[in-house]
């Protein structure tokens, strides 16, 4: 069996990660996150991931040659609201502004995987549609100002005190809206071979 390394500094995909039960060691990638303008949306997300798991990789064959078999799990999560990708936030106004926008309409998260293995990368992505309530002024700078949801795509988490008072109804995968889509993970892993 290999063992595993997630290229995350996520503390989400960290505890979903540990919910599944998949050992694992956390080498942070310092990879670029910046991609070609021509790019579709949906494809994005799977490229970054791509190259997070190529950089843990250079680290790993730098730092520990002698590592025997393992697979770089890496990931990238996306928020897309009328086919614009909306970033992490850089200050409080911008985290107001991209939940304004996102009050009262239905995005899409996708997440894309890598899973990097004896110099193969195999990725996927996983979509989510999310409907917000219509939110108030009052609500989204009180979530702002007590959750800092500075280091977050589109500007929340779904798990926090805006997931249950705000998300009116999702449809897919929960966990990938968290930032994994752990269970078709688990899933390629298994088809990989890489455990029993």
């Amino acid at each position: 069996m290999a063992s595993f390394i997630l290229a995350s500094q996520s503390p989400r995909r960290k505890s979903l990660l540990e919910w599944a039960e998949l050992p694992f060691e956390i080498i942070v990638s310092d990879a670029d996150e910046n991609y070609p303008d021509t790019m579709l949306i949906s494809e994005v997300p799977a490229f970054i991931a791509k190259n997070k798991a190529l950089a843990v990789e250079q680290k790993v064959a730098n730092e520990s040659p002698t590592l025997g078999a393992h697979c770089i799990i890496a990931a990238d999560t996306v928020v897309v609201l009328d086919e614009t990708i909306m970033g992490k936030p850089i200050d409080r106004e911008d985290a107001i502004a991209s939940l304004m926008k996102l009050s009262g309409k239905t995005h899409e998260v996708i997440t894309g995987v890598c899973l990097l293995y004896n110099g193969k990368a195999e990725t996927f992505s996983e979509t989510t549609q999310v409907s917000f309530h219509e939110l108030t002024k009052t609500q989204i700078e009180y979530y702002v100002d007590e959750y800092k949801p500075y280091d977050k795509a589109g500007g929340y988490a779904i798990q926090e005190w805006i997931g249950v008072v705000g998300i009116q109804s999702i449809q897919g995968d929960f966990y990938n809206v968290m930032g994994l889509p752990v269970s078709k993970l688990m899933q390629k892993i298994k088809q990989l071979g890489l455990m029993d």
